[in-house]
């Protein structure tokens, strides 16, 4: 077969790269056996049974991305959830990830970054250091890789029992001779969030004709943090459209009622027969927008969610449009490969990689409530003691105030995160008896996460004294600043130094066989037979006592544990007739804690005519428990003010202590109890030509799957209580003591949908052009939380950890003619039904629009390669300067003021600039 017509049959089944360009490329390249993500079999270059996605570099770099999360949210295959590092910036949401520490994970299907296998050149990578859930995107050496395929489908039996939703492959260089140095930066026109890389890449030898390669590259990224203050479009405060902060811990405090405290147990207004439990000056003077970010606590948006009898006289904060929606962060990556032909049949490899983040987190100043139990109320007589006699009757000024504030004094919790990963392989692979190819590999790799505290901590203690030494103000009015005492005061009260600390490690030794076992008459029957060998190591402490610090971030402790797992692997394609090839693959791992698993594929490819192909394929998973998920200790927090016990505030209608609880305890952590997930998947698809030039490929996936690991919220505890009534721990009066929350196996989910790609290329007076479309349509995911629960249909609908959009594509536009190239894309993701305010209960305020619109953005770049060994790429990100759409969701389970940063980017039009320079 010649070798155009191989390039121009992986253009046909989209197995290249969404730009014709890359194919024809390979024009020239000559026919060898390559290994294909989703087998263990080289052959020669022909797509296989199964839908795989290559995204060449010189796409990338095109596209004005500057990291590997950029491209993985441009992927439609990816889910559309808080994996990324805007959301993970934030103590928003009960199940937040509080140590990601910058990290950015994969999801492909939504089926989280767990069930995701991030390879790099076929191998595995150590998981992030502090999460310990998966492999940070931001390890991945971007400027050193080739390309990057990601396979569709879940390849357990292939690669392993957690690639359940399917795998990215970083490809590496290889055989590079020469020396090219590239500079890149994106700036916003609105400010904030620029970005800025330098990347060094150098290779000496050819395996052919020296015998030998060496080649090393190394990269530099600093990105500018982005404010919230610089985006017009972060506004929390818009209760027209049914937006509104419902917490009432503000700059200016809020004061509390309490036995023994200046409000009493409540109070009354004249006028009003009520007793209300919480009041703020300046919501009595009708002044709560004269603080910046504060305004009067809507009381009717919030009357189901939150007490009015908390609200009415209180002032609220739009924190959530107070923090950095992405933050400082350095990245140097550097990797180093050598390679040496032994003979014509054998070769040695050599791998070396490593990579640090620097992640500088800022999150919003600390929420403190102060009780009389706790010694820290405002004391009688204290130099800001705020009477509000003039306005509370029964205010008695004899004694203290207890109060809720939002101490922005103590300033922005900031913490420093710095992760080192690491990877060392000896590799080697060739072929014996002519026809059998070999490969084996021996790998070390960790990731180590360091956290520093470094503004906005202090000792509880410490600062619990402050408080009621009187000398601090938690009632400034706006031109006022502290004392010079009180701020020294509250400077001797923080924390700053190393705070805790996480590493993975990885341990693996992996050999495959794989050749033609017998001529059938239809063609060669091929087999693969491989192990694979690993233990994975994870360890993450505390370098103090976390409970003496105020609302410290973090997990709880869990020390050195590890596991070791074993697996045996074949694999056989088999040539039914000449136009039907059936894969069929088998994998047995063996888990020291679990036991063993079994988890088979099948999948075929028929072809029954040039223009013509059909393909599928059916297999199961089995995705075993992290090490978080199974050991962590239990980690004691507290939920935002006005939880409502859904059991007993229908008998108690108005107790507080029911109907609007403040800061409820509860607790997170392992389950050791917890059963791997397991799983059904399959894949059926077509691929055509009617043209040459032009092609589709359509491929249906669906995907079942039981015991879905998941944390488990207080929030869901308390919205299933009767079903988790033994999550729910009570006092004698039946007040809530706290919620058990933590690690469950749901009951499962089923995700139906389809892969659509489009490719077409072509002359027109003299340019080259090239049009392709990826695009993700998901007909349905449905989910339960509880065994016995009705599935609920999530696709199209707001949820708080995944939106399962309707549709998302890419689409792009390339046009070249001699020295000049231009790119035009376009990304879209479909809109979807909003949270509905007011917990969903009541009529919505008129302005509120039940629908979030759809998001689309264009980008386009013109590249000219006229000068010697020089390439200046200048384009414009988000050419139409199109703001995220708007969303009223609450900023206590999803972060964004307005906008939800799992959907959309705040940054903005972007100029990009790329030079790149071969000095060889």
């Amino acid at each position: 077969m010649k070798v155009k017509k191989l390039a121009h049959m992986l253009a046909l089944i989209g197995a290249v790269a969404p730009f014709a360009n890359d194919a024809m490329a390979q024009d020239a390249a000559p026919i060898q056996r390559i290994e294909i993500t989703g087998s263990s079999i080289k052959r020669i270059a022909k797509e296989g049974a199964l839908p795989i996605q290559v995204v060449s570099f010189d796409t990338i770099e095109k596209s004005g991305i500057t990291s590997t999360e950029q491209l993985v949210r441009t992927l439609s295959a990816n889910g559309t959830g808080a994996d990324n590092m805007t959301s993970g910036n934030n103590v928003f949401g009960a199940d937040a990830d509080r140590v990601s520490g910058g990290a950015s994970f994969a999801s492909l299907r939504g089926l989280g970054p767990n069930s995701t296998l991030v390879l790099l050149n076929g191998r595995r990578i150590a998981s992030h250091g502090a999460s310990g859930k998966a492999v940070d995107l931001n390890s991945i050496p971007l400027g050193a890789i080739a390309r990057v395929e990601i396979l569709k489908d879940g390849a357990s039996a292939i690669y392993g029992t957690d690639a359940v939703g399917g795998v990215m492959n970083f490809i590496l260089r290889e055989n590079y001779d020469g020396v090219e140095a590239s500079a890149s930066t994106n700036v916003t026109q609105q400010g904030g969030g620029q970005t800025r890389r330098l990347s060094l890449l150098a290779g000496k030898g050819k395996l052919a004709d020296d015998g030998y390669n060496i080649m090393a590259s190394v990269t530099y990224d600093k990105d500018d943090k982005l404010s919230s203050s610089d985006r017009k479009f972060v506004n929390g405060f818009q209760p027209a459209r049914g937006l509104s902060p419902d917490t009432t811990g503000t700059p200016f405090a809020t004061q509390l009622s309490g036995a023994g405290t200046a409000l009493g147990t409540g109070f009354q207004v004249p006028g009003d027969s009520s007793t209300y439990l919480q009041a703020n000056q300046l919501s009595l003077q009708g002044k709560c927008d004269s603080v910046p970010g504060m305004s009067q606590y809507q009381t009717d948006l919030w009357k189901d969610v939150t007490s009015p009898l908390r609200s009415k006289y209180s002032c609220a904060y739009d924190y959530g449009a107070d923090y950095a929606i992405s933050f400082p962060v350095e990245r140097l990556n550097a990797i180093s490969r050598g390679t040496l032909q032994l003979n014509a049949d054998h070769k040695l490899a050599f791998e070396g990689m490593y990579s640090r983040t620097k992640a500088t987190a800022i999150l919003t100043p600390v929420q403190i409530q102060t009780s009389l139990a706790n010694k820290n109320a405002y004391p009688v007589g204290g130099a800001y003691y705020q009477d509000l006699s003039a306005f509370i009757p029964s205010f008695d000024k004899t004694k203290p105030i207890i109060y809720k504030w939002r101490a922005t004094e103590w300033g922005d919790r900031t913490q420093e995160n710095i992760t080192d990963s690491a990877r060392l392989l000896i590799a080697a692979e060739g072929t014996f008896l002519g026809k059998w190819d070999y490969k084996a590999g021996l790998s070390r790799a960790e990731s180590q996460t360091k956290t520093a505290l470094t503004d906005g901590y202090g000792y509880t203690s410490k600062i619990y004294s402050a408080l009621a030494s009187g000398v601090i103000n938690p009632w400034l009015a706006p031109g006022q600043s502290q004392t010079a005492e009180a701020s020294s005061l509250i400077e001797s009260t923080k924390f700053r130094g190393d705070f805790q600390h996480g590493k993975t490690t990885l341990t693996q030794l992996d050999g495959t066989v794989s050749g033609e076992l017998l001529q059938l008459p239809a063609g060669a029957l091929a087999i693969a037979a491989g192990f694979d060998l690993r233990r994975e190591g994870y360890d993450f402490g505390q370098n103090v006592d976390a409970t003496g610090i105020l609302l410290a971030p973090g997990n709880a402790a869990l020390t050195n544990t590890s596991r070791d797992v074993r697996a045996i692997f074949t694999e056989l394609l088999v040539p039914v007739t000449k136009d039907l090839e059936l894969q069929l693959a088998l994998r047995r791992d063996h888990y020291s804690v679990f036991g063993a698993t079994t988890n088979p594929k099948l999948a075929f490819r028929y072809q029954p005519a040039s223009t013509l192909l059909f393909r599928g394929s059916a297999n199961k998973g089995f995705l075993a428990p992290s090490f978080t998920q199974l050991y962590s200790a239990q980690l004691s927090q507290e939920l935002p003010n006005g939880i409502i016990d859904p059991i007993f505030c229908p008998t108690h209608p108005g107790d507080p202590a029911f109907c609007a609880i403040s800061r409820q305890p509860y607790q997170t952590g392992g389950n050791s109890k917890l059963r791997p997930e397991t799983s059904k998947q399959g894949t059926l698809g077509m691929v055509i030509e009617p043209v040459k030039g032009y092609s589709a490929s359509l491929d249906f996936w669906a995907i079942n799957v039981q015991d879905r690991i998941l944390n488990r919220t207080p929030q869901v505890v308390l919205a299933n209580a009767a079903a988790l009534s033994a999550n729910i721990i009570r006092n004698p009066d039946n007040t809530i003591n706290y919620i058990q929350a933590g690690w469950i196996n749901a009951a499962g989910l089923r995700t139906r949908g389809a892969d659509l790609g489009l490719r077409g290329e072509g002359l027109l007076s003299g340019y080259k052009w090239n049009a392709a479309l990826d695009g993700t349509w998901t007909k349905s995911f449905k989910f339960a939380e509880i065994q016995g629960q009705q599935y609920k249909e999530l696709v199209g609908n707001f949820y708080t950890r995944d939106i399962y959009l309707r549709w998302k594509h890419n689409a792009s536009l390339g046009v070249a003619r001699g020295d000049w190239s231009g790119l035009l894309t376009q990304n879209y993701s479909a809109g979807y039904k909003d949270q509905l305010p007011n917990g969903g209960k009541g009529a919505p305020p008129a302005g509120f629009k039940a629908d979030v619109s759809s998001y689309t953005t264009y980008d386009v770049s013109a590249t000219y390669g006229g000068i010697k060994n020089a390439t200046f790429t200048v384009g414009i990100k988000n050419l139409l300067n199109t703001d995220p759409p708007f969303t009223a969701h609450n900023v206590d389970e999803v972060v964004g003021a307005g906008w939800d940063p799992r959907v959309a980017d705040a940054r903005g039009r972007q100029l990009t600039l790329l030079f790149k320079y071969k000095f060889l």
